[in-house]
């Protein structure tokens, strides 16, 4: 994380101690909900959206993604 002496430095994409997008999450959702693999997936957000996220990301994102379901359908 950038510094500076004062402390002053406010990230403007993405916000201090944030590890990615806020709106990934939800993009890579929608899009595994449709049924393509994680090599798939990685495939088309590097196609369309000129960036490059791992396959672990992918499967983390719905790992939590699956755990809230859970969580809430019981």
């Amino acid at each position: 994380m950038p510094r500076d002496r004062d402390g002053t430095f406010t990230p403007q994409i993405v916000a201090k101690r944030q590890r990615r997008f806020g709106g990934v999450d939800n993009l890579v959702i929608s899009l595994t909900a449709k049924g393509p693999t994680t090599g798939e997936a990685c495939a088309h957000l590097a196609e369309v959206y000129g960036t490059d996220v791992a396959k672990e990301t992918i499967s983390t994102i719905t790992d939590r993604a699956l755990d809230s379901f859970s969580a809430w359908k019981w």
